[in-house]
Parts: C-alpha cells; sequence; structure tokens
C-alpha cells in the first residue's frame, strides 16, 4: 500500500467521524483533503494552488445555473401554498378509499415532489398538513407520522431532485438525463407506497378507526382541475421541455422558475415580504450546495492524487468479485452511512470513489445514480441519524408522538424502498426505458 492510499482511506475514517460528531461536511472534505494533498505530496503550495483551482474551476460553469433556479421555484410553490391545494385535490379523489387519506398523501408528495425537488421540504409541508387531518379522522398516530415521513423520500426521487443534481455535477453525467430517468422509478416508488397502504388497512383495520368526523372536501371535477394546475402547468414545463428536448436541464429551470413566480404572482399568493424571505432562502441554500460543491471538488482531486480509486479497482479485479457482488456490497455500504450521514455527506463521500469502479465494470452511469440515490433517500428515514424523521417529529410539535413513533411508523416504508430498489437493480430498464 502507497503511502497515497494509506493517507486517503485514514482521511475517509476520519471524515466519517468528525461529519457524524457535528462538523459541517463542507469544512472536513476541505480540510481533511488539503492536509491529505500537502502529507502525500509534502508542497505547501501544491496543497493552496489546488484549493484554488478548485474554488475557480468547480462551480464556473453554465450547467451550475440549475441549483438556484430549482431552488428558488421550490421556494415558491411552498411560499405560494400548492402543497395544501395538491392535497386537498388529491384527497377528493381518495376520499372513498379505506386508507384513502393516506393515499392521497402520497399521491400529493409524488405531485408536489415534481416540483421541488428536496424530501425535507415535503416532509415539513406535509407534516403541517396531512398529519392533523389523519390524527382527525382516526388514524393510528404512528400510522400517520410515518405515512408523511416515508412518502417524503419520493422529493429526492421524482425530478427534478436536488441529488440527481449533484450526481451529475460530480460525476459529469447529464443532468436532463438524470431527471428523465427518475420519472418510472419514482412513479413506481410512489405507486408501491399506495399499494402497501392499501393492503395494510386491510390486513390490520384497528390502524384507522371510526370516528364522528366528516369530510370537509366538496370540490367538482372543475374545481379540484384549478387546484393541481399550477403543479401541472409546472411539471409540463420544465419536465415536458426536457424530454421534448426544447430545453437544456439549466434551461428548464429558468423557465420554471419564471413560469413559477408568475403564476403566484397571477393567482395574489406572493407578497413583497414573503417574496423577500424567499430571495434570502435561496441564496442560503445556494451558496451552501455550492460550498459543498467546491469541498468534493478538491476532495475528488485528493483521490485521484492518491490513486485509491485505481487500487480499489485492481483489489475489485484480483478479487474474483463480479459486477453485482461489487455493487451489493456497495449497496450495503450505503444503507449503513445511511443510518449515520444526511444524504449529501454520503454522495459527497462514495460517489468519487466507487462511480470510476462501477462504471469500469460496465455500469450505466444513468442508472446507476438512481440505484445511487433510492439506496441514500432509505437513510433519511432510518435510525439513528433519519433527518427526515426528525422534520416530521419537530414540525408536529405534540408530546404525544415521540420520535421513535415516527421511526416505527416509517419502517414499512423501508422495506417497501428496499423492494422497489431491488427491482431497479436487477431490471435496469425501469431507468432507462424512456431515454
Amino acid at each position: 500500500m502507497t503511502l497515497g492510499v494509506a493517507v486517503a482511506l485514514i482521511s475517509i475514517i476520519l471524515m466519517v467521524t468528525l461529519i457524524y460528531v457535528g462538523m459541517h461536511v463542507g469544512v472536513v472534505l476541505v480540510g481533511l483533503s488539503f492536509l491529505g494533498v500537502w502529507i502525500m505530496r509534502g508542497n505547501f503550495d501544491l496543497a493552496s494552488n489546488l484549493l484554488a483551482l478548485s474554488v475557480a474551476d468547480s462551480i464556473a460553469d453554465y450547467n451550475f445555473g440549475v441549483i438556484p433556479l430549482f431552488v428558488f421555484m421550490g421556494f415558491v410553490v411552498s411560499a405560494a401554498n400548492y402543497g395544501r391545494d395538491l392535497f386537498t385535490a388529491t384527497n377528493w379523489v381518495f376520499r372513498r378509499f379505506k386508507g384513502g387519506l393516506a393515499v392521497s398523501t402520497v399521491a400529493a408528495n409524488a405531485g408536489f415532489a415534481a416540483v421541488t425537488g428536496v424530501s425535507i421540504a415535503s416532509a415539513s409541508v406535509f407534516t403541517r398538513i396531512a398529519v392533523p387531518e389523519m390524527l382527525r379522522f382516526g388514524y393510528n398516530p404512528r400510522f400517520a407520522v410515518g405515512v408523511v415521513a416515508g412518502s417524503s423520500v419520493l422529493g429526492m426521487l421524482i425530478p427534478p431532485s436536488v441529488l440527481m443534481i449533484l450526481y451529475g455535477i460530480l460525476t459529469d453525467v447529464s443532468i436532463g438525463r438524470m431527471f428523465i430517468a427518475g420519472i418510472v422509478p419514482g412513479i413506481l416508488l410512489a405507486v408501491a407506497f399506495g399499494a402497501g397502504i392499501m393492503l395494510a388497512v386491510r390486513l390490520r383495520p384497528d390502524l384507522i378507526k371510526p370516528t364522528a368526523a366528516k369530510d370537509e372536501v366538496s370540490l367538482t371535477i372543475a374545481s379540484a382541475l384549478v387546484k393541481v394546475a399550477p403543479i401541472v402547468v409546472l411539471v409540463s414545463l420544465v419536465m415536458g421541455g426536457i424530454y421534448g428536448g426544447y430545453f437544456t436541464a439549466t434551461e428548464a429551470a429558468g423557465i420554471g422558475a419564471g413560469a413559477s413566480l408568475v403564476l403566484a404572482v397571477l393567482m395574489r399568493r406572493l407578497s413583497w415580504p414573503a417574496f423577500w424571505r424567499l430571495l434570502v432562502d435561496t441564496a442560503t441554500v445556494t451558496s451552501t450546495i455550492c460550498f459543498l460543491l467546491i469541498a468534493a471538488s478538491l476532495y475528488s482531486r485528493m483521490l485521484a492524487f492518491s490513486g485509491v480509486p485505481s487500487f480499489f479497482a485492481s483489489w475489485i479485479t484480483t478479487s474474483g468479485f463480479d459486477f453485482y457482488t461489487v455493487l451489493i456490497i456497495f449497496i450495503l455500504v450505503l444503507l449503513a452511512l445511511g443510518a449515520i450521514l444526511d444524504s449529501t455527506s454520503i454522495m459527497l463521500i462514495t460517489v468519487p470513489i466507487m462511480f470510476p469502479i462501477l462504471s469500469g465494470l460496465g455500469a450505466d452511469p444513468v442508472w446507476l445514480g438512481i440505484v445511487i440515490i433510492v439506496a441514500v433517500e432509505i437513510g433519511i428515514i432510518t435510525p439513528p441519524l433519519g433527518i427526515a424523521a426528525f422534520v416530521v417529529h419537530d414540525t408536529l410539535g405534540r408530546e404525544d408522538i415521540s420520535l421513535s413513533d415516527v421511526f416505527f411508523g416509517v419502517f414499512p416504508f423501508v422495506v417497501v424502498m428496499l423492494i422497489v430498489l431491488a427491482l431497479l437493480v436487477i431490471f435496469p430498464q425501469l431507468s432507462l426505458v424512456l431515454l
């Protein structure tokens, strides 16, 4: 083992440890990468120049415009309360089914995900909207919070997705192709969640107790269509434009951002104070993501200097492992990391190492990205970190519903996600059929 490989492996162990104890992932990546290059090359100036190049090169690209534009669109959609309208309409559609309120939450989450791209936003919005309604209609509290936390993962799989953008930037894979590839798996996961809910309430009728509550939703087909129209328009513009070849991902992001703002203004759902807040929030989130990308660029260059990808590739070749064995081991690592780290950290740590190896073994880069994202997203609803569960618990703010209740409630959704993940691994065409 060379000095470079030893330094890189030690840095990976330190990285996971420092992130887990609470240090910011970007600071950890920059600090350890800088020190790693300095130690490997014995040259402080070289490490400093590498850091400067990472800052200059990593985000100085037209494609990075997709980040602030999609983030802005997501904030506009949230501020305009399109999520509540979508939930009202889907609740009306599924009102006659037992468990229909839970299924409507999944459907609304899927629609909301198609214009926000962030799981945490979905978890926060639908905790306030859907959980009180489900509790009012006699839903078991664990079941109610589990539905919201579980279905929130759709935010990172159904395009546009921040994780898809991050993966595309880290691997130089087309973000537009990633968006298109995520459509079928996203729909498959949403349908699987809905089917799982229907099965659960049939096998365990006690999950929904009879109450005297009355459904206050009174819509017509026309009024339901009006409520979902803004989401349909935005999804059609963004994904229709990308799939039809009319826009690049960056152009679609600009059109989506502009259209969301125009719709919110025309519908009088955006005040000047709210507009200023979402501009500030967009700038804050964008700067955070860009800092992480700079850190990831430095980390990737440090790994290239160290020779770790070549070391692992040689080890895998001599070990006799076939492609699927390597992939399954990688997925297990992602699931384990998901229990202690957030999605972005996992992507930044693992993708620069494993992508060259798995691509070299013949993996389609787009399909591989979908598999990685699904595996990583399982982590945001599993203990002990399970950030979506924390968001649901904190947003709800009820003493009678504990964090453990959320984790217990979300467990069936983890099982469903594992089944869907297995299907995506076994049948790659589920991800590639629209490409």
